[in-house]
């Protein structure tokens, strides 16, 4: 299916829709206040070694000291083969007999710095391609485990020939990622180009540059568009800053030079993301419900553990009978539920519960379309049958997060729950507590603080049982109402 990529930049944000088919099945956003450091190469300086420990602290320029330790660094064997991590069977070489204070050391950081613990460190460089991870520093070809036992020696031996020895101007390892499964060697020759290009750049600037200096940063989102979501099906890319437009180019013709002719630079009017009604789209992905055009929805609930989605018949009566009736929906579903999985960037384990269908060859053209949508996905799905309860599990790989949780935060007045105690529920509350407060103390007044609509219920319809408990521990009980309360919150002070 053809597409058409919309990019709408932002010094704050910059934000991708991918649209098929004149709807939005996409979105990617990224705000650089919130990027990681994962995947960067600095030129470090080794400021201390700590032998007890095994590790060292490097310093690559941020707040607080990296941390690299003796299993996460790739050394020579002393028989001057490839480098190597040391192996299980092997103790490793001390720390302290492969780096020294103030030495100047090259490494990428595998986690980010967290809290008050700095970023760790290896010094084995790995730089990721749309379809290859190359390993400068090693000779190994390999595939992804993932992809099946069956097929890997032949796309190895593929891979292997693609990439040539070092006399002809090859070398450095490569793995195949699994969405290479299935591309062509234009498109991996494309990407192995791409990856000794910029290894090439970083030892450059390894030499050039003086230590605590970054020598490669992961790429950003616009990059990462040309890198990773162009492809034959693209017909044009619009952006809708000049400045990142002339960027952009100058990055395609540098790397990805098939990419550059559907550059667009987008000057109307209007927003860009306006053009199909992208904002509107990132409001309904938000929400629980999703609307089906025959009458039908689904409901989507996202938890820790799963995803549960729901379907359900609505209003659609258009059917000529209950039977067809949900077929119809059924197959109106698997369309979209594809979709809101790409859109939402749902991943994990994923539960779908059809609307139950008597006849099994509905159910096998439901789960055909479903199977055929989910086909169109960049990202590796997988879908089992119908299970003995009616429910369809499937899998869709973890790319990152999800559209709501890069968007949204758990709501401060039910901590993600999703719902709230009734306004009596946290009177009676309140009441239990001062009892319990009562027993303890001895003040001479108790003071409710709590939520306008707590305070105005024990003025009304609670009255008789505040007034009865006051008489009951012989104190005094007054009400004083806290708007930036949340309904469920509320203070006991002692007077």
């Amino acid at each position: 299916m053809q597409q058409d990529i919309l990019i709408n930049w932002s010094p704050q944000e910059t934000r991708v829709a991918i649209i098929e088919g004149g709807a939005v099945q996409e979105l990617h956003i990224e705000r650089p206040l919130e990027r990681g450091l994962v995947g960067n190469v600095y030129l470090g300086k080794v400021s201390r070694v700590l032998p007890g420990m095994q590790s060292a602290f490097i310093d690559i320029g941020l707040e607080r000291a990296a941390f690299l330790h003796v299993a996460d660094v790739w050394h020579r064997q002393e028989n001057g083969d490839a480098p190597m991590f040391a192996r299980k069977n092997e103790p490793p070489v001390p720390i302290e007999k492969q780096v020294f204070e103030g030495q100047s050391i090259m490494v990428q950081v595998i986690k980010d710095p967290i809290g008050t613990k700095g970023a760790r460190l290896s010094t084995q460089i790995s730089i990721a391609g749309r379809l290859l991870v190359f390993l400068p520093q090693d000779d190994h070809i390999g595939v992804s485990q993932k992809i099946p036992s069956e097929e890997r020696d032949a796309l190895r031996g593929r891979l292997q020939a693609l990439v040539g020895t070092k006399e002809k101007g090859g070398g450095g390892g490569f793995i195949l990622r699994t969405n290479g499964e299935d591309a062509s060697d234009g498109e991996l020759g494309e990407d192995i180009a791409y990856l000794r290009k910029t290894w090439a750049r970083i030892k450059d600037a390894s030499v050039r540059l003086p230590p605590m200096s970054v020598l490669h940063q992961d790429l950003n989102l616009l990059q990462r568009v040309l890198r990773d979501l162009v492809g034959e099906q693209t017909q044009s890319i619009r952006i809708d800053s000049q400045e990142q437009f002339a960027a952009l180019m100058g990055f395609g013709k540098e790397y990805m030079p098939s990419s550059v002719p559907k550059l667009q630079l987008y000057k109307g009017e209007r927003p860009i993301f306006d053009l199909y009604s992208v904002d509107e789209e990132i409001a309904k992905a938000l929400g629980r419900r999703v609307d089906l055009k025959s009458g039908g929805y689904l409901i989507v609930d996202q938890t820790e553990a799963l995803t549960t989605i729901d379907v359900n018949t609505g209003g659609f009566v258009g059917a000529r009978n209950f039977d067809d009736t949900i077929f119809k929906t059924n197959l109106e579903a698997a369309q979209a539920i594809a979709r809101q999985l790409r859109l939402r960037n749902l991943g994990g384990i994923i539960i779908v519960d059809f609307i139950d269908m008597v006849r099994e060859e509905h159910q096998q053209e439901v789960l055909a379309e479903f199977r055929k949508q989910l086909g169109r996905d960049r990202v590796k799905t997988m879908a089992g049958g119908f299970s003995q309860l009616g429910l369809v599990e499937m899998t869709r790989k973890r790319t990152r997060e999800s559209l709501a949780h890069m968007l949204c935060e758990p709501c401060p007045q039910c901590m993600g729950k999703g719902s709230v105690k009734t306004v009596r529920s946290v009177c009676y509350d309140v009441l239990r507590e001062i009892l319990r407060e009562a027993r303890q103390f001895n003040p001479k007044e108790f003071r409710i603080v709590a939520n306008a609509k707590v305070v105005d219920m024990f003025l009304d319809e609670e009255s008789q049982h505040l007034a009865g408990l006051s008489d009951f521990i012989g104190k005094p009980i007054s009400l004083q109402s806290e708007n930036g309360m949340g309904q469920e919150q509320y203070d006991i002070v002692l007077l």
